[in-house]
Parts: C-alpha cells; sequence; structure tokens
C-alpha cells in the first residue's frame, strides 16, 4: 500500500513551530499516546478469545466496579508513560493517587492526565470504547511535581486527545491550532493523517444522552429534551436521539456531524458525574478547538478551577447553538 498521507511524527514534526510549547518532545509524547492507543487496540480486537472480558472484583476510586480491561488499560498506560523521558507526572481516572515519575536531575516537562478507558461497560458486547487523555506542563524546578500541580484549568492545557476503538483506531488531537485526526493503519502500524483541521458544524439534529435519567432531572432540563423531540413548530423535524455509552464515540459522532452531547446535574446531585479533569476538559479543548462550546450548563467548562483530582462536573457538549439553546433552558430552573 502507497503511503499517501503523513504520519502522525511527520505532521506535528513539521507544523511543531505553530503548536505552542511544541517541538520534539511534544512529538514524542504524542507518539507514545499512539503506543497506547495500538496496544489496545489489539488487547481489544482479542477481548472475546481471551480472559479478559467481565469485572476484576475490585472497585475504583470513585467505587464504581472495575472491569478487567479496564485495569489492563491503566496499567498499559502507565507503563507506556513511565517509561518516556518527558513525562513527569500521571494521574488517571482510575488510581486514587498520582505516579510521579520525576526523578532527581532529570526535568521531564509534561504531565499527563487520563482515562484509560472510557465506555468500559461497552467491553462485554463488542461495541465502540475510547480513551481520553490531557497534557498540561510542568515548570521545571527542584521540586518534585505534586497533586497540586494537576489541579490546572482547561484552558492551561498544552494539548487533549481521544483514541476511539471501532471499526478502526483513530487518534484526534487538539493542540491549541486546530484539532486533527489520525487513522491508524494495521498493516503500516502507523497513524495517518485522515481528518485535518476538523470542524464542527454550528448545529445538529442529534442528541446524545442517558435519557433513563429523566426523573432524576431538574424541571428545565426536562422541559429541554421534551423540545428536542418536538417538530419545531412544524418546520422541521425533532432531534434524533443517538447514545452509545461510550463518551468518546458519541462526542466524536457529533464532532463530524454537528449536534450535542449532554450528562446534565441531577436535581440531587447538582456536581454532576463525569470527571472534570480526564473526561469534561480535555473534550472541551477539542469541541472548542472545532469551533463548537462545551458547558457545565451555567459555566465554561474550561474555566472551572479544579478542587479536587476526581472532581465531578455536568457536561453539555456540542455545536455552538445547540449547547447555548440547551443553557437557555437549564437557566430556567
Amino acid at each position: 500500500m502507497a503511503l499517501h498521507s503523513l504520519t502522525l511524527e511527520q505532521y506535528f514534526n513539521r507544523s511543531h513551530t505553530a503548536v505552542p510549547g511544541g517541538g520534539p518532545p511534544f512529538t514524542t509524547l504524542l507518539s507514545h499516546v499512539g503506543l497506547v492507543g495500538k496496544l489496545l487496540s489489539r488487547d481489544l480486537r482479542l477481548a472475546g478469545l481471551l480472559d479478559v472480558l467481565g469485572t476484576s472484583g475490585d472497585t475504583n476510586v470513585q467505587d464504581e466496579a472495575v472491569k478487567k480491561l479496564d485495569q489492563i488499560a491503566n496499567e498499559t498506560c502507565v507503563q507506556v508513560f513511565q517509561r518516556s523521558d518527558v513525562v513527569c507526572a500521571l494521574a488517571s481516572e482510575e488510581m486514587e493517587k498520582p505516579v510521579i515519575v520525576s526523578k532527581p536531575g532529570r526535568q521531564a516537562p509534561y504531565m499527563v492526565l487520563f482515562d484509560p478507558l472510557d465506555g468500559s461497560s461497552n467491553t462485554d458486547v463488542n461495541m465502540p470504547l475510547g480513551s481520553i487523555f490531557s497534557i498540561v506542563t510542568h515548570q521545571p524546578d527542584d521540586r518534585p511535581p505534586g497533586d497540586r500541580d494537576l489541579l490546572q484549568k482547561g484552558t492551561d492545557q498544552l494539548a487533549a486527545g481521544y483514541l476511539l476503538f471501532g471499526p478502526s483506531t483513530m487518534f484526534v488531537v487538539a493542540t491549541g491550532k486546530g484539532v486533527h485526526g489520525f487513522t491508524l493503519d494495521p498493516g503500516l502500524g502507523e497513524y495517518l493523517l485522515s481528518h485535518e483541521n476538523m470542524t464542527i458544524p454550528t448545529r445538529g439534529r442529534i442528541y446524545a444522552a442517558n435519557e433513563g435519567n429523566y426523573q432524576k432531572w431538574p424541571e428545565g432540563t426536562k422541559r429541554y429534551f421534551d423540545h428536542l423531540k418536538m417538530d419545531d413548530k412544524g418546520t422541521g423535524r425533532p432531534y434524533s436521539g443517538r447514545y452509545s455509552g461510550c463518551l468518546v464515540a458519541d462526542v466524536h459522532r457529533i464532532l463530524l456531524n454537528g449536534g450535542i452531547y449532554l450528562y446534565p446535574a441531577e436535581a440531587k446531585k447538582p456536581e454532576g458525574k463525569l470527571r472534570l479533569l480526564y473526561e469534561a476538559n480535555p473534550l472541551a479543548l477539542i469541541v472548542e478547538q472545532a469551533g463548537g462550546l462545551a458547558s457545565t450548563g451555567t459555566k465554561r467548562i474550561l474555566d472551572v478551577q479544579p478542587e479536587r483530582l476526581h472532581q465531578r462536573v455536568p457536561l453539555l457538549i456540542g455545536s455552538r447553538d445547540d449547547v447555548r439553546e440547551a443553557e437557555a433552558f437549564f437557566a430556567k430552573s
């Protein structure tokens, strides 16, 4: 097969001067994220043939049952990033405390926060899964990084991205200079540029949400969902519901086609469910770089100041006009 597209490394080596904080160390880090994707893609392709399905019997820091593939994915991420010379700290949705990689005399510039396997409830039924990562910088000094160094606002992210494991494996990354998608060619073992400068439509006709929670939502939220199912006073058609149980897959569809993904606050759980640092912040950076919006319902996600590593937030994310309309309904709660 002829190589017609730039590889991930070629693309960022050529454009690193346009990437804030870019250069060889940054490209090295993206290569390590890509390696995580290759390793997990291999494991997922064989999941039905190996003893990796079902739960491990453990619970994570959120007191949620841990899937065996959750553990495998987390261990894969930690092992790959620990061997990198450019990462000094790691934080994961699956770990209570961060892993400090920094060593005396070694000043690695980046810290990585990640959700190693998004949508893990899909593992047993062969549906899409993903991984999400956020990259922030650590100022070199004589002090190793700690928890507080990882508590950076979304606006301070150097880059963010996700890996999508579906019919093909995709690596989508935002660097502050646009959003670019790379598709893994298994034969070559390379990610090839397939979607350059991705942009999200200003409005879509799709919504993604777990409507099983409808009775738990405030009245303004319920009215918004009722509105989505109306036909715009006879001039249009209702929105189509598309919910996969994998945040990455649902946001990827909306990034390409427009619409809105919602995991809103519940009346008795105003803090929301999704993790700010591992899910909401990185996806918000990607969608905003593509021209969309991400909100808690009342505030821009990227402006939320983290107070805890595993802090939760509500999330509305997608096309600009759809998110603004949802905020207007939520404001009436």
